[in-house]
């Protein structure tokens, strides 16, 4: 697991490549917020967290329970979903909105194109919204 990227991953590149690439300037990981947000827009009192769809227990094709080890897995990636809820709840709390980007928006079967999750996210920061969650289509 030393080997497992926590900052700087492949999804969290591409989303902030879309944004860059539509104007917006933002900060990344900053300690001082709560759960260390993967993107902070301060302009518009904005982070966006961009999760993992096996490490935050994310219900859709890209989960699944790893056979070996299973209460070590449990344990673990229940812990990260209560890392999730408490971090949002305090981010919200202190008057952020936040969007959250699930993995499976941006590959597998089911993603969105990225002029799609774009214009998501462009409504999203204009608009006076507190919360969006952006997954992949599995309808």
């Amino acid at each position: 697991m030393s080997g497992i990227r926590t900052t700087n991953t492949l999804p969290e590149i591409k989303i902030r490549s879309i944004l860059h690439r539509l104007g917006f300037r933002f900060r990344i990981h900053v300690p001082a917020l709560p759960g260390k947000p993967d993107i902070v827009l301060p302009k518009y009192r904005a982070v966006i967290l961009i999760h993992g769809c096996f490490w935050h227990n994310h219900t859709c094709p890209l989960f699944k329970w790893p056979a070996t080890r299973a209460d070590f897995w449990r344990t673990k990636i229940e812990r990260n979903r209560r890392n999730d809820q408490k971090a949002v709840c305090a981010l919200k709390a202190q008057r952020w909105r936040v969007a959250i980007v699930w993995e499976c928006a941006l590959k597998g079967t089911a993603r969105l194109d990225h002029e799609s999750i774009g214009n998501l996210l462009r409504k999203w920061l204009k608009a006076e919204t507190e919360e969006l969650e952006i997954s992949g289509d599995w309808n």
